[in-house]
């Protein structure tokens, strides 16, 4: 095999995988680790993937964030069932945290009409506006700067928000969740906003679907044992799940 072959071999198994580490490539090609790490230098200069310790992941895979209209048609009645399950967690007068995102928009319309009295907070322009009108609950939108697109606010105002108050509880969402590399999201201030929401938090619901599992994308957020419950419509027995419970996070798996 020459190398172009392996190098191309070796980007293909990460558009696959999404991640691959050194010592399992070596061992796939019969070279030494030192051959595969110059192989992934070579295609980190091409653009192709991104090193990182250990191994390497596919570049365009951890930095391409889907739209924000693509994201809220897909999955929807899925979506529909991980936020109908999300709610039935919370307790009535909480102060809840609601993240940016379509899975969180989604918990958000689930809380219409259930009386649960609650304080929300949250940094989701379509999230405020879906509860700005039910009755008994108030609704704090964090300042920041406005996302184009998501219609989400970030940066340091946004941070400064969650200092300000204790909250309950945060129903979060997230781009990837994986049992080595734990919570990751494709938006360095996405990110950091996110962070000082779990500080003031004093539970973390992650409510994602099946298509976050096992992905790893370009920012990490926090470990995966920083989550208290999962809702998910994954697997039961899903290697991301059965971290999840090793660990001794609830895992709720939603069904129709």
């Amino acid at each position: 095999m020459s190398v172009e072959e392996r190098r191309a071999l070796i980007e293909e198994r990460l558009r696959t995988d999404g991640e691959v580490d050194f010592a399992s490539l070596a061992e796939m090609f019969e070279v030494s680790e030192m051959t595969i790490r110059r192989d992934i230098d070579v295609l980190e200069a091409q653009g192709a993937v991104r090193r990182v310790r250990g191994g390497a992941i596919a570049y365009s895979h951890k930095s391409e964030e889907p739209a924000f209209g693509t994201r809220v048609e897909s999955a929807t009645a899925e979506k529909a069932h991980i936020a109908a399950a999300a709610v039935e967690l919370l307790e009535p007068h909480e102060t809840v945290i609601i993240d940016s995102g379509s899975t969180a928009l989604a918990v958000a319309h689930q809380i219409r009409g259930r009386g649960l009295g609650l304080t929300v907070i949250t940094p989701s322009v379509l999230a405020a506006l879906e509860l700005v009108d039910e009755p008994n609950t108030t609704v704090f939108l964090t300042g920041g700067r406005m996302r184009p697109g998501e219609l989400s606010l970030i940066g340091s105002d946004a941070q400064a928000t969650y200092r300000r108050y204790n909250c309950d509880t945060y129903v979060m969402g997230v781009a990837g969740v994986d049992a080595k590399r734990g919570l990751t999201d494709y938006h360095s201030e996405e990110s950091d906003v996110k962070r000082a929401a779990m500080e003031s938090a004093d539970r973390v619901i992650l409510a994602v679907d099946s298509s976050k599992l096992g992905r790893v994308q370009l920012v990490n957020i926090a470990p995966l044992s920083a989550v208290n419950t999962i809702v998910t419509d994954g697997p039961h027995d899903g290697p991301v799940l059965e971290a999840a419970r090793q660990q001794g996070i609830d895992v709720r798996v939603a069904h129709e």
